[in-house]
């Protein structure tokens, strides 16, 4: 697991955030309150309890303004392990992880069976954010324990991919674990979603919204990532967040008029993973398609 992050809001209006795609999966734990989550080409969800695979487009989740549960984030392959399904078929979906098969519904938790609805409202009763990370540690490694084994090639892939911010190529990665280009692409889908050049293109645009955010220009932040030029550089921002490096580097240092002292809250400790939106900003980022 990459980290957990414990959310309890009580706004007095409603939040919509973007959240650009990441290099890791997610699944949300909710308590009580539901989120919408939107999607260009796919139709809304409303959901309690979320999981979210690997992203090539943004999402915009919206809620009344309370919020509670627990957001945990992990590297792909663990939600592979954890859930068992080919991540190809979730990739840019939503779903509501009871969906999905997993070993919660048939091994005990404690003393009862439970679905990730039943996880949750047991992590809801406890009463401190500690206790309740701790009984999702036992929980995890148990529920990993009976899962679908991950490949240690592609572990190790991606783990390189990481380190290196998407630079590694694809020969090189495939030379490193012993497999050919073709047989590393088809098994990175199946346990990552992406194929390895989708990931590291997903992996160099978090680099470069991070330096963007730090006050990189967009021209050496450009050359530091890899991109062929500035214009490189924009044209995957455009695809994968729906603007111009200049307007999501702007739409987090000036906060929208309706949401003053609200703060962005990324997902990723020292990542520019998020925005807050009003409506007329909502619809910047509405034009994307998914990164082939």
């Amino acid at each position: 697991m990459i980290s957990y992050r414990g959310i309890r809001l009580n706004l007095d209006r409603p939040r919509r955030r973007l959240e650009a795609p990441i290099g890791a999966a997610t699944l949300l734990l909710g308590f009580e309150q539901p989120v919408r989550v939107s999607r260009a080409g796919r139709d809304p969800v409303t959901l309690v309890s979320v999981y979210a695979g690997p992203t090539t487009t943004p999402a915009v989740g919206e809620h009344s303004g309370r919020l509670s549960g627990i957001e945990v984030l992990m590297a792909p392959w663990a939600s592979f392990t954890l859930f068992g399904t080919p991540l190809y078929e979730l990739i840019d979906h939503t779903v509501d992880p009871d969906d999905l098969p997993h070993a919660l519904a048939t091994r005990r938790v404690g003393d009862r069976r439970n679905t990730v609805r039943e996880l949750s409202a047991a992590l809801a009763s406890l009463p401190t954010w500690e206790e309740r990370f701790g009984f999702l540690d036992d929980v995890l490694v148990r529920w990993s324990a009976a899962g679908t084994p991950s490949s240690a090639r592609v572990v190790r892939a991606w783990s390189e991919l990481v380190r290196t911010w998407g630079a590694v190529p694809v020969r090189s990665l495939a030379d490193e674990v012993g497999w050919s280009v073709r047989h590393l692409e088809n098994r990175f889908r199946e346990q990552i979603g992406l194929g390895p050049k989708v990931a590291a293109r997903v992996l160099r645009l978090q680099r470069a919204r991070r330096l963007l955010a730090e006050g990189r220009g967009q021209a050496e932040t450009a050359a530091i990532c890899g991109f062929y030029d500035q214009a490189h550089l924009s044209g995957e921002f455009r695809a994968m967040t729906g603007c111009t490096p200049r307007e999501f580097t702007m739409a987090r240092v000036i906060p929208p008029v309706s949401q003053p002292g609200v703060p962005t809250a990324d997902r990723m400790t020292g990542e520019a993973t998020s925005l807050l939106l009003t409506s007329a900003r909502s619809a910047v980022f509405s034009k994307t398609g998914r990164v082939h």
